[in-house]
């Protein structure tokens, strides 16, 4: 391939698949239209649908578009064809570009500061329950075979002159012709722009380019912030009555699980038939999540600095819910069954789990939920202080739904056996993925339970929501993390509830017609740091009774 001269006999040798580009104009087009024609796939295609209503002028219109972003990519590299590192610079946009495009084309994820957080925060089980064939074809066509290409390659020399010559003629020639362009498909323009912002986090390499330097920014305060603020202020937890219990909380943190998916929401299928059964839950069916994926989702939620107020570099120079129970005098464990807490139980005792010593209920990749249960007799008989125990789950976690449930819990068939969403049909991924909420209501039905058996020695609360949602294919999305401004209700409308025990009820003087009420409110994850603390009988300077879920159903003559 080449784009210059026969190469000279010397060079023969050297020449084997070897690219020469006439000149750094030539590079900058020929690499430009590589990536808008072969990683850009699911952007075109979604572009297509939302603008191409099957005229000539939409036709022109989506041919303007090409030009247009043929132009900026260009340009950028340009300026990278004039550097010593522009191999470098090409290689890694070849393997940045690859995996936004398999990740756009497989699952319809967009790729913005959000989504690149979560990959560089993501555990070795979670990267791996990606990696199939798909993805070793796109890294190897898309990735390794063009950067072995460019690695191989050469930009003809120019004088200087000739080079600025011909990069200010191509400026010139190629923001004329992108100004014209626009000019006029001015409306189509005007539609692309503000009401189909979406389609800018699907561009590759650009959108992961950005994201990755949005998040690098955003993460240098969070390596300076060396000193925790704590706003809490005073706190108060009035002492329970001579002979009174121990208050208990299970707070149960669900993964990826999603609203529409609970019978108690309304779901026309069984998959919460154990916690249907049993008397005392209180389901609301009117939440949303901070956040579409973990990373931002979980220090959101423990934090009271709200979703609008909310970053991660905050909340990470910021004390959250566990550190205000701790400081209140309440004995605070997390357990966790995921890949961390996110710096959220950084100051609490946490307990993960070996797979070697509990090989009934993992194998080598991972644990069922299950496994959070282990031990927890043994803890309960020796609590004697007021006590949270945070559970965090890995749920539902995708794509490899299958795995996360035990084969007895394989309800709904047929089901989805690869991590290969594309591969199965949209009946067997939501089978699969029932599967794993009817697992989890068994889990949940089992904490209970546990509760239950120790209404002699607590009053006992358990608190269950999930951190954000799913797509299962809806609008040709899967999985979650699309920016939150876009993202569908699928990957923010989450599952919460609350059970309490009859001597909690008692102690608490509530409510159950005003709760029953309250159902279909309105609530956030902003609403969970306030409802703890309320449950737990814990006030302090950030604690709002507006956003406590259960304030307004006690009895104002609760005084513990």
């Amino acid at each position: 391939m080449s784009f210059t001269k026969p190469v000279l006999p010397l060079d023969r040798e050297n020449a084997r698949f070897q690219v020469v580009f006439r000149s750094p104009v030539t590079f900058a087009v020929v690499l430009a239209s590589v990536f808008l024609v072969f990683y850009n796939m699911r952007f075109w295609r979604s572009t297509i649908t939302a603008l191409w209503s099957g005229s000539v002028e939409d036709s022109l219109f989506i041919g303007s578009l090409f030009l247009v972003l043929l132009f900026v990519h260009a340009l950028v590299l340009l300026l990278v064809s004039g550097t010593r590192a522009w191999k470098v610079v090409a290689v890694c946009g070849f393997a940045i570009a690859a995996l936004a495009s398999y990740s756009a084309d497989t699952y319809g994820v967009f790729i913005d500061k959000d989504m690149v957080r979560n990959l560089f925060e993501t555990d070795a089980r979670e990267a791996g329950a990606l990696l199939n064939m798909r993805f070793f074809a796109y890294l190897m066509l898309l990735g390794v075979l063009p950067s072995f290409l460019v690695l191989r390659a050469r930009i003809a020399p120019l004088g200087w002159k000739k080079h600025t010559l011909q990069s200010v003629l191509f400026l010139l020639a190629g923001t004329g012709l992108s100004v014209l362009l626009i000019f006029v498909f001015s409306a189509h323009y005007s539609s692309f722009v503000r009401e189909h912002k979406p389609l800018r986090y699907l561009l590759s390499p650009g959108a992961a380019i950005q994201g990755s330097v949005q998040y690098a920014r955003s993460i240098i305060p969070e390596a300076n912030a060396h000193e925790l603020a704590d706003k809490t202020g005073a706190t108060t937890r009035p002492v329970a009555q001579a002979g009174g219990k121990p208050l208990l909380m299970f707070l149960v943190v669900g993964e990826t699980a999603r609203a529409q998916n609970f019978q108690l929401n309304g779901y026309a299928r069984p998959t919460n038939p154990e916690l249907k059964g049993m008397g005392g839950v209180y389901y609301f069916n009117n939440v949303v999540s901070c956040g579409t994926s973990t990373a931002i989702s979980l220090p959101c939620m423990f934090s009271h600095l709200q979703r609008e107020n909310f970053s991660v570099a905050a909340a990470a120079r910021t004390t959250n819910l566990l550190d205000a129970l701790v400081k209140a005098g309440v004995q605070v464990e997390w357990r966790d069954n995921n890949s961390g807490s996110k710096g959220v139980s950084a100051r609490i005792h946490t307990v993960t789990y070996n797979q070697a010593a509990h090989a009934d209920l993992c194998d080598t990749e991972s644990c069922f939920d299950e496994v959070l249960l282990k031990g927890l007799d043994e803890k309960l008989k020796t609590a004697k202080d007021d006590t949270v125990l945070v559970f965090h789950q890995v749920g539902s976690h995708g794509p490899a739904y299958g795995k996360r449930y035990p084969k007895s819990f394989e309800k709904f068939v047929p089901v989805c056996r690869t991590n290969e969403l594309k591969e199965c049909s949209n009946e067997e991924i939501r089978n699969t993925y029932d599967n794993t909420i009817l697992y989890t209501d068994h889990n949940i039905a089992q904490q209970i339970k546990l509760l239950q058996s120790a209404s002699d020695r607590f009053d006992s609360i358990l608190i269950y929501v999930s951190d954000h949602g799913e797509s299962l294919g809806e609008k040709s999305l899967y999985l979650h993390g699309a920016p939150y401004m876009f993202a569908p209700d699928e990957q923010k409308k989450v599952p919460f509830m609350v059970w309490m025990s009859d001597g909690y009820k008692k102690r608490s003087h509530l409510n159950p017609s005003c709760l029953q009420s309250r159902l279909s409110d309105a609530y956030s994850h902003d609403n969970l740091y306030h409802t703890v603390l309320g449950a737990m009988n814990v006030h302090n300077d950030v604690y709002r009774k507006a956003l406590d879920m259960l304030a307004d159903c006690r009895a104002s003559t609760t005084n513990s």
